[in-house]
């Protein structure tokens, strides 16, 4: 049975500041994760590394995130959002400056951590947000249109800050970033309320373990777990760190234009996120348009890396169409958000997001391992490792790998839902 409690419009209007705030950071922490991409020569010349310790570094970010997934679930079904997620933006602003401030890549490694941690709140956190203050029927746009600023923060962390790097070291683009998050934590300590029907969230007593294993249990659980790792992990890998490297060396461009480039994924996923989302709702399906990215991803990614002739002006088609695809990867929260009880899904969202974000954690270091292991040894005037362009399209094929598997779990294992809550509407 659906419950629809009625707010009042100070209720509403309140809801959509709140359910902005949580958007902004992930705004802020979706910058913080693909800013290595644009420092990749600054931070190796810095740091006196190769691809696979900057790969390992950089990948720091989401060992943490990933491994947070489930405790972030699981605090959110419990205890108050306004603390949680002030402290979250916190931290990534604390480990934001540590990373500007250290000479050392271990301790860089931990500035990574650091804002990992922080950063796992701020997706469930708009998840949870949305479905608290707002009706089950705008759920899906309300996530497309928070993955669409998410978008916008990786714009923000890749063509803004290449520009402000031709102009500032790249220390003194992190100090502005961890900046930014200070004045953000106050935002969200004196806004971000727990839900619409009480000031104080009051802790509910939960089966912590049957919970669990209710949901773990779920076969749909999985597989819609491995779709949404297969969507983003092509993005964690590329457009996070490897893509603006690969396409100066493929394309011979500067990294400014290397990084106008990879907007044009970062904009595939932000105009996809929310149309998606709706028209899903629209046509009371989930199953067929995640199909369907899935293999416009694998399409494009075959196409840009390994057929001859692609210009950089035509590249900019087929990382559009990279960005469309991995735009495909929202419904999934849809589906978690379906299949499951409202008193869990909090630790549901964060189980699917934890599989999402694996992907940085696993492939990040592996494409820098084989990057460095196919390496010939050459350097630039800088003394930092070249990579070819054969290494690149060794390292790669985890992209177009990932979109073939989210082909198949799409195709043949995720049942369709048809847009119903199975266990109701209500918190």
């Amino acid at each position: 049975m659906c419950i629809e409690i009625i707010m009042t419009r100070d209720q509403k209007i309140l809801g959509i500041f709140i359910y902005t705030l949580a958007a902004l950071f992930l705004l802020y922490e979706m910058g913080l994760q693909v800013s290595p991409s644009i420092m990749t020569r600054n931070l190796m010349y810095e740091f006196k590394v190769g691809a696979a310790s900057l790969g390992v570094m950089a990948s720091f970010y989401f060992y943490s995130y990933t491994l947070m997934q489930i405790p972030v679930g699981l605090l959110f079904d419990r205890f108050n959002a306004r603390g949680l997620i002030t402290g979250a933006v916190l931290l990534c602003s604390i480990g934001t400056f540590f990373f500007a401030f250290t000479h050392s890549i271990a301790w860089a490694s931990f500035g990574r951590f650091l804002m990992g941690i922080g950063s796992a709140f701020a997706f469930v956190g708009v998840l949870v947000m949305a479905a608290r203050w707002f009706s089950a029927k705008y759920f899906a746009f309300l996530v497309g249109t928070a993955q669409f600023l998410a978008a916008l923060g990786a714009l923000g962390g890749e063509l803004p800050l290449s520009a402000m790097l031709e102009h500032w070291r790249w220390r003194v683009v992190m100090i502005f970033l961890g900046s930014i998050g200070i004045f953000l934590t106050l935002f969200c300590f004196m806004i971000i309320r727990d839900n619409p029907y009480q000031d104080r969230h009051i802790p509910k007593k939960h089966d912590l373990f049957r919970e669990l294993k209710e949901i773990v249990k779920s076969a749909q659980t999985w597989w819609v777990a491995l779709y949404a790792f297969c969507g983003w992990g092509p993005v964690a890998v590329f457009a996070a760190l490897w893509g603006v490297p690969y396409l100066r060396v493929r394309f011979q461009v500067p990294t400014t234009y290397a990084a106008l480039a990879m907007a044009l994924l970062w904009i595939g996923i932000g105009l996809t996120s929310p149309f998606i989302g709706w028209l899903s709702n629209k046509i009371g399906k989930r199953r067929p348009l995640i199909i369907i990215c899935a293999v416009i991803g694998l399409i494009c990614s075959l196409i840009l890396f390994y057929l001859p002739g692609i210009t950089f002006g035509l590249s900019f088609i087929f990382l559009f169409g990279m960005g469309v695809a991995a735009g495909g990867q929202i419904l999934s929260f849809a589906l978690v958000k379906d299949n499951n009880r409202p008193s869990i899904v909090g630790t549901a969202f964060g189980l699917n997001n934890m599989a999402v974000v694996a992907g940085g954690a696993l492939f990040q270091p592996f494409v820098g391992f084989l990057l460095q292991v196919l390496w010939d040894g050459s350097k630039d005037g800088w003394g930092v490792p070249v990579y070819s362009i054969v290494n690149y399209h060794l390292g790669l094929i985890v992209v177009p790998a990932c979109f073939l598997l989210g082909v198949i779990s799409s195709v043949f294992f995720i049942k369709e839902t048809y847009c119903r809550p199975k266990y109701g509407d209500a918190f």
